[in-house]
């Protein structure tokens, strides 16, 4: 019994210091395929400042990528640097410029995550917001990224109505309101044409909406006129007219929405109690663009 007990230890040894040479051996390998230059540079990084010199030169010659991964390995190696902050925005201007849209947004959304309303917080909506934008497709395609820039867009002008980049995002704002309105619009017409009355409402309601700056508001107000009238539902249709007529009497939907009103003997009327009156009661007289 003594003499297997003795024989267990002998091979418990025997295995210890196996694994033991194993890990060594696997150290030592690992050791071997790293640089003695990769593990000092690991130990001792650049400083900071020049760190960011050399990414701010890459960026200059136009080595987007390389430049983005400096200004990384400069917020990796000296996060608490007074340089890091701006480089994480950097790296993320870089890769916008790089062309690499969705490493932009991550980029610029770790840093509006991680610092809110400092002094590069701007400049990072402004790359998310260009990001999505350079992404939009017209009114037939999926409208995800167009709603996605709108939301940065509007952040820049409420939050940052000073920035440099706050009248480019007005620009844009009607750009992509315009865009979304059109696909509105585009998939209301569908339902109209195929006798799906309420659901070409919806969409026509919502151009008549939320989007009344846009050229795209008379068509929806006229053809808000005719889906009630074909439910049959005139007092609807009739108050559509009206306020078409009221905000943009020379329009030629209003003539098309008036000829239509008065084949069943009607005229544009406006009672006040429709949805779409209420809506529109502080619009000023020829819609939110003036005259």
């Amino acid at each position: 019994m003594h003499h297997v007990r003795s024989q267990n230890w002998r091979m418990s040894s025997w295995l210890r210091l196996a694994v033991v040479s194993l890990s060594m051996g696997t150290v030592v390998a690992l050791s071997g395929c790293a640089s003695s230059g990769d593990i000092s540079k690991a130990l001792n990084p650049d400083p900071p400042g020049q760190m960011y010199s050399e990414a701010d030169s890459l960026l200059a010659r136009g080595k987007y990528n390389r430049a983005a991964r400096k200004f990384e390995n400069l917020d990796r190696d000296h996060p608490y640097a007074p340089e890091a902050r701006r480089a994480m925005v950097m790296s993320a201007y870089a890769y916008y410029k790089a062309g690499k849209l969705p490493e932009a947004i991550a980029a610029a959304q770790r840093y509006t995550t991680l610092h809110p309303g400092t002094k590069e917080a701007a400049l990072a909506h402004h790359i998310i917001a260009s990001a999505y934008f350079d992404e939009m497709r017209g009114a037939d395609r999926d409208q995800s990224s167009t709603r996605k820039a709108l939301k940065q867009l509007k952040i820049i002008v409420t939050r940052y109505p000073d920035s440099k980049y706050a009248k480019k995002a007005r620009n844009r704002i009607l750009i992509a309101q315009d865009t979304l309105a059109a696909s509105e619009m585009e998939v209301g017409r569908y339902y109209l044409k195929k006798g799906n009355y309420i659901a070409a409402i919806n969409r026509f309601k919502v151009v008549a909406s939320d989007y009344q700056t846009t050229a795209h508001v008379e068509e929806a107000l006229m053809r808000l006129t005719e889906a009630y009238m074909a439910l049959g539902i005139k007092q609807e249709a009739q108050t559509a007219a009206a306020v078409l007529g009221h905000n943009f009497p020379q329009s030629r939907w209003y003539k098309d929405a008036y000829t239509l009103l008065a084949s069943d003997g009607l005229a544009p009327r406006n009672t006040g109690d429709s949805w779409l009156s209420k809506i529109w009661k502080n619009v000023p007289k020829f819609g939110l663009g003036g005259p």
